[in-house]
């Protein structure tokens, strides 16, 4: 019962991250119909950064709080993430907003390898070892144990996807948000700043990757400069499970491909005496990605965006 436990607590927190970064995707495609591939580099980016940031810090005020070092590293990922991502929504993807979708499509593979190799360049082949900045002593629940880092994940992410729905539901640039992925012409048309709009939503899909990738960073105490690439994949899957385009989806989405993750994992290794186990759970995001395609396109919650003329 306490490994069962355990494997939901870590379920939760992995899903957690997953849909950080489904929210940019969905969020991307609910608003242009396009899936940014290159949005988990952003995630990667942000990581790295992050890392320059800390060793700044190190250097200038070694003795800060290790939670405070974390946070400002976080806070200095943010615009630097922001910067990245509106960058390529203007030169990548603004000309191509009417072309036919695969031209986007083969755009966002391009700079997804752009941007490895620009952070190849700048930090290395190497991986780079994340400082450890918290606590290492877990907290009990029950038998499983949760450690400081995975607390302040979930407590950021919940944090993170609140105040997007907050924004998205109750302020004015949530509205226009809304109202250009309902029919981006007719926004227009209503006085809707569309190219504001969408701005924006890639500026908030930047802050919850750059979110996501200190605290994967964190979490795993490692980054690289293609790291980006698999969670970017699964986050993918997380967006189409609980329904690419609709938000509350993307978040339902990240977390039950986590737990199944987590708990497939957990089976596999008992099921297999610890011959398989968690070096083989990445299976099970590609597995849940071709049954909900198969079974039901749409994902679990829908599919909210209108169809365009």
């Amino acid at each position: 019962m306490d490994a069962f436990i355990q494997q939901i607590i870590n379920g939760v927190v992995l899903g957690s991250m997953y849909a950080l970064i489904a929210l940019g995707y969905t969020m991307v495609y609910g608003v242009l119909n396009l899936i940014n591939f290159a949005h988990g580099d952003v995630l990667m980016i942000g990581a790295m950064v992050s890392i320059t940031i800390l060793k700044l810090v190190n250097s200038v005020a070694p003795d800060l709080p290790g939670i405070l070092k974390l946070l400002i590293a976080i806070i200095g990922a943010i615009p630097v993430c922001v910067g990245v991502n509106l960058v390529i929504e203007r030169v990548a993807y603004r000309r191509l907003r009417n072309a036919p979708r695969l031209a986007p499509l083969i755009t966002a593979i391009g700079v997804s390898i752009l941007l490895q190799t620009f952070a190849m360049m700048l930090w290395g082949r190497s991986p780079i070892a994340f400082p450890q900045l918290l606590s290492s002593e877990p907290y009990h629940i029950g038998g499983a144990l949760i450690s400081p880092t995975q607390t302040l994940l979930l407590i950021l992410a919940t944090v993170a996807m609140l105040g997007l729905v907050l924004l998205v539901e109750k302020t004015k640039i949530g509205r226009a948000m809304r109202a250009t992925s309902e029919n981006p012409q007719v926004a227009g048309l209503m006085g809707v700043d569309v190219n504001k709009a969408i701005v924006f939503t890639f500026a908030i899909g930047a802050v919850l990757a750059a979110i996501a990738g200190v605290m994967w960073g964190a979490n795993y105490s490692s980054v690289q400069f293609a790291m980006g690439f698999l969670p970017g994949l699964k986050a993918f899957c997380a967006a189409v499970l609980g329904g690419i385009g609709n938000i509350y989806g993307a978040m339902v989405g990240g977390i039950v491909l986590g737990l199944i993750e987590s708990i497939g994992a957990g089976y596999l290794g008992d099921v297999t005496g610890g011959m398989l186990g968690s070096n083989y759970q990445d299976i099970f995001a590609f597995i849940v990605l071709i049954i909900v395609l198969t079974v039901r396109p749409s994902g679990i919650m829908g599919e909210r965006v209108a169809d365009r003329a």
